[in-house]
């Protein structure tokens, strides 16, 4: 791991007061957030609609079809590493240089959310494993998410319920601060690595045509163990998915956006 890198400090020393709220409306910001993406077809899903709504604009890339990550966040607000369907372990050239890229964000000192594969391959940078479960399970569908203390003093209401989509998960180097934990197979769940650098294992930028898309084209891993039928994944979508967007907006607010003083 870095040398450079240290633990984050202390986020409250109690939880007796409210965390602060946050906006992602920042007067006289016009800098875009860079989106990573890793497919063609894939696009940043809710969490783009919800900045772009909040007027904040997005700077996407996809370095699988040879578009360059910037060696500076400078002339940007912050990035956004998504999911997709490699693996943090994987050798191909592009995926090696997005690992080693996540030194500029960290470096900078600049705001960084890695989603599913890319807190994996954040994990990864700051000397962390990534892996498949070893009795062979995966998480596919709806599953259980806790805050830990540290989380809630971020931010008050977690979602209880979470859409997962991935076959691997990640430990806690040294200095990682755990923000939510899921079930016994996949601990990790929510990770803050640095003052301003957050990843999540699971999956709130997912829209209802994306759900179509993946419970379509990724069939296959609905009958892998663990994984629920793709009838539960659209129920549980109507019963789960408020919360989710409601986290998510307050989410994106710690991230990129400024604290709101009560009062």
């Amino acid at each position: 791991m870095p040398d450079r890198f240290e633990a984050p400090p202390p986020i409250a020393d109690s939880l007796k007061a409210e965390p602060p709220r946050h906006t992602l409306r920042v007067e006289g910001e016009t800098r875009p957030v860079l989106v990573v993406l890793h497919q063609e077809t894939s696009t940043p899903g809710r969490v783009g609609q919800i900045l772009e709504a909040a007027g904040v604009p997005l700077d996407i890339r996809r370095p699988v079809l040879g578009e360059k990550l910037p060696a500076t966040l400078e002339r940007h607000r912050g990035a956004i590493v998504f999911g997709g369907p490699p693996s943090a372990n994987d050798e191909e050239p592009h995926l090696r240089h997005e690992i080693d890229w996540l030194d500029v964000p960290l470096r900078e000192d600049r705001p960084l959310l890695g989603i599913c594969l890319g807190a994996q391959m954040m994990v990864k940078h700051l000397g962390g494993t990534v892996g498949p479960h070893p009795e062979g399970w995966v998480e596919v569908g709806y599953y259980p998410l806790r805050s830990t203390q540290a989380g809630r003093a971020l931010l008050r209401d977690w979602p209880p319920m979470v859409y997962q989509w991935h076959r691997e998960g990640f430990d806690l180097p040294r200095g990682i601060e755990l923000l939510a934990e899921g079930e016994g197979r996949f601990p990790n769940q929510a990770i803050r690595a640095g003052p301003n650098a957050y990843g999540v294992q699971f999956h709130a930028e997912l829209t209802l045509a994306m759900m179509h898309r993946w419970t379509t084209h990724g069939h296959a891993r609905l009958s892998l163990p663990g994984a629920q039928g793709r009838s539960a994944h659209f129920s549980g979508r109507a019963v789960h998915d408020a919360p989710v967007k409601r986290w998510l907006a307050d989410f994106l607010g710690l991230i990129f956006g400024q604290r709101v003083d009560a009062g």
